[in-house]
């Protein structure tokens, strides 16, 4: 058997929707690793083969899972306590490829997680703290989980809550400085330094770091540090987005010389009126369109997803998801009725938004407003999804996991220049015609594609099973027999059943 056949085969049944449970467990033999990637992390799986994956000796296999997109957390969340810190890590890290939104892990997993402590006596590459944080910034903790911390039975968590100083309520902040446990009344004094102007002067470092960066954007600053930016010229960007700048300093920022600093003055939500006023004649082009862009009253939440959008914001020098706050969906819904095509856009990225200011903004003449709802709203219509698929090649591995996205009806687009969108018209069931001219594509994953579609002839789907351009593409059409399947798997070397 010519061997530019095994691995094609090995991937191509792998990623077979119809493979049996029984061929799938063969895949699981050391021999079929060129399969593992694709079983793990790549497809949807039945309940026996997440059992044998999570059981499996191989830290490859419970890794791969531990990235898997396509089951629940749930089912990933049973890794929690593998004896593999790289299994832990990876599913602490998230899905991947990391895309759009993850759904959060159940909440005795974040616990566990959160509260793991390393091995004594062990050197571990990924430590507990080191899984901790790839947890954070992994989506999958949800911003309801984080509003309970602070009063969570289990005393580390409600220290680590003393880590979100800054959105918590003075009650909450009050109840940790006096909480029975005294590791949790430590976190929390270090942790109010934050709002102490004098402790924030006194942690401020000369040199230029991210630490500097993230002091002066987020903390309580002195009057001291602000006349000594102002004196020297530095880091006026950061004390303009700062919700603690002192209003006098703002005031004279609001008159600087450099237009990014007075369009982050433009921004802020304790502008009063005649400040605000002033900004809007501003005579640089982006301070008046954030100055016009929202009246008063404002959030800083809302600032926080006008940023976003816009593409200037600080989130990256952040200490965390600002989208903690996240603001009210009647405000979105008022964002949505704007003449300003920038709040279009914010309320296009809400998934909250009402069906009606959907069908709305689907309609939109700002082309960005309609695709920011095509990757953002669950109910975007699927031309919508779809327009945004072929627009958009960088959002296209996002888009093909959404349930929106036309599968279906697409024998216009057979033809279309682009071979991604060749691909996914390739893959269409309901074609009046095979798309068997396609299978001389210049592209090979449009071929892959058209190899696999259980429209072809089944004398086809066995021609193209001997070609290493089209095998693995035809190893995975559902339309091949169980036992077509297992003859695969006897050609490549497979001999017996899955180690358990």
């Amino acid at each position: 058997m010519p061997s530019p056949l095994v691995e094609p085969w090995l991937r191509g049944v792998a990623a077979n929707p119809a493979a049996p449970s029984e061929v799938l467990l063969r895949l699981l033999d050391p021999a079929a690793d060129a399969a593992w990637k694709i079983l793990c992390e790549e497809r949807e799986l039945p309940a026996d083969i997440v059992d044998a994956l999570i059981a499996h000796p191989q830290r490859e296999v419970r890794r791969g899972f531990a990235r898997n997109r396509h089951v629940t957390p749930a089912q990933r969340g049973r890794l929690v306590n593998d004896p593999d810190a790289l299994v832990r890590d990876a599913l602490a890290s998230g899905p991947r490829p990391r895309l759009g939104r993850v759904e959060a892990l159940p909440e005795d997993v974040l616990e566990t997680l959160l509260t793991a402590q390393d091995d004594i006596g062990h050197d571990q590459l990924f430590t507990a703290d080191v899984i901790k944080q790839e947890l954070a910034f992994s989506g999958q903790i949800p911003p309801s989980f984080h509003h309970r911390m602070p009063d969570h039975k289990n005393p580390e968590l409600r220290a680590q809550a003393a880590g979100m100083w800054l959105w918590l309520t003075p009650g909450q902040r009050d109840a940790l400085l006096a909480d029975p446990d005294p590791a949790v009344r430590d976190a929390a004094r270090v942790q109010s330094r934050i709002l102490d102007p004098a402790a924030m002067e006194a942690d401020l470092p000369e040199q230029d770091c991210h630490h500097r960066g993230l002091l002066l954007v987020n903390y309580a600053v002195s009057h001291a540090v602000v006349e000594a930016c102002l004196a020297g010229g530095r880091d006026l960007w950061a004390l303009a987005h700062n919700p603690h700048t002192p209003a006098d300093a703002i005031a004279r920022l609001a008159r600087h010389p450099d237009p990014r600093v007075r369009e982050r003055v433009a921004s802020r939500a304790d502008l009063d009126p005649s400040m605000l006023a002033e900004l809007a004649r501003d005579p640089d082009d982006a301070v008046r369109a954030r100055a016009q862009v929202q009246p008063l009253q404002r959030t800083w939440a809302q600032r926080a997803v006008i940023d976003r959008i816009a593409g200037r914001t600080a989130a990256d020098i952040g200490p965390l998801a600002e989208m903690l706050a996240e603001p009210d969906t009647s405000w979105y819904s008022a964002c949505a009725l704007s003449a300003h095509p920038l709040l279009r856009r914010v309320a296009a990225t809400c998934p909250r938004l009402p069906e009606e200011l959907v069908t709305r903004l689907a309609d939109d003449p700002d082309l960005d407003v309609r695709h920011l709802l095509a990757y953002k709203h669950p109910l975007a219509p699927p031309r919508t999804v779809l327009d945004a698929f072929i627009a958009t090649p960088r959002q296209r591995p996002y888009l093909l996991t959404l349930p929106g996205l036309p599968r279906t009806g697409l024998q216009h687009l057979l033809d279309h220049e682009d071979p991604d969108v060749r691909a996914l018209a390739a893959a269409d069931t309901t074609l009046a015609q095979p798309p068997i001219r396609l299978l001389t594509d210049p592209n090979a994953r449009v071929r892959r594609v058209v190899a696999a579609n259980p429209l072809l002839p089944p004398d086809l789907i066995s021609t193209l099973l001997e070609d290493p351009e089209t095998a693995e593409g035809a190893a995975a059409n559902p339309n091949l027999p169980t036992e077509r399947l297992h003859e695969l798997l006897d050609l490549c070397g497979l001999t017996g059943a899955a180690a358990q």
